[in-house]
């Protein structure tokens, strides 16, 4: 198996984007040899525990409404691109990322990782639900086959918020500024939503060094 290192963020577009044109390929070559961590980065570390009022959030961010639409206009349109309709009016708040990244993390131990993670994408940008709030998390994790009542306790503590702090630390301190990014067998970075077809080259590439060792 090759290791393949997500570097994300559950309210990052780009991300949800990214995953699935990873996906399409990974179906596309189901014996590809890529075994999936994921990892956090929070794109608002400074976001309140309670999150904040999504148009509040972009305005600020952006400088303004019309400043806002513009900036989203390249991930709708790519979004449309890849066949992915994302729901943001149904979106209310930007919640602080910091415990669905905690529930990934545990997820990970369960290995059920990457069944979370697109449970989340789905939550935030389908159904617009706050993936900040405990009672959500705990469904998603419930839909992933884990013990809810477990996790929810878990979020009501202090579990692992240093390790995720850490994490996304040292993912800032190699360099990652953005996400998604993709790093493969621990060597070469891949950054952005990649298409399909660079996802089929690489994975065939990997195939064909292994048949030659």
């Amino acid at each position: 198996m090759v290791k393949l290192d997500i570097i994300s963020d559950p309210i990052c577009p780009w991300c949800y984007i990214g995953k699935t044109l990873l996906d399409r390929a990974l179906e596309s070559r189901p014996e590809h040899p890529f075994e999936i961590e994921w990892h956090p980065f929070q794109l608002n570390p400074d976001m309140p525990p309670e999150g904040m009022d999504r148009r509040t959030y972009l305005e600020t961010k952006f400088g303004g409404k019309e400043a806002a639409h513009e900036a989203y206009k390249p991930v709708v349109a790519r979004a449309q691109e890849a066949g992915l309709e994302i729901e943001f009016d149904k979106i209310a708040r930007t919640p602080n990322t910091l415990d669905a990244h905690r529930l990934i993390h545990w997820a990970g131990i369960e290995g059920r990782q990457t069944p979370v993670v697109a449970r989340l994408f789905r939550a935030y940008f389908q159904e617009g639900r706050d993936i900040g709030a405990h009672e959500v998390l705990g469904d998603i994790a419930d839909s992933a086959g884990l013990d809810a009542a477990l996790i929810l306790k878990l979020l009501q503590s202090e579990a692992d918020r240093d390790e995720i702090a850490a994490r996304d630390a040292k993912s800032r301190e190699m360099g990652v500024t953005a996400v998604p990014t993709f790093i493969v067998a621990g060597q070469h970075a891949v950054p952005g939503a990649q298409p399909v077809e660079l996802w089929q080259k690489v994975i065939d590439d990997i195939g064909a060094q292994i048949a030659a060792n």
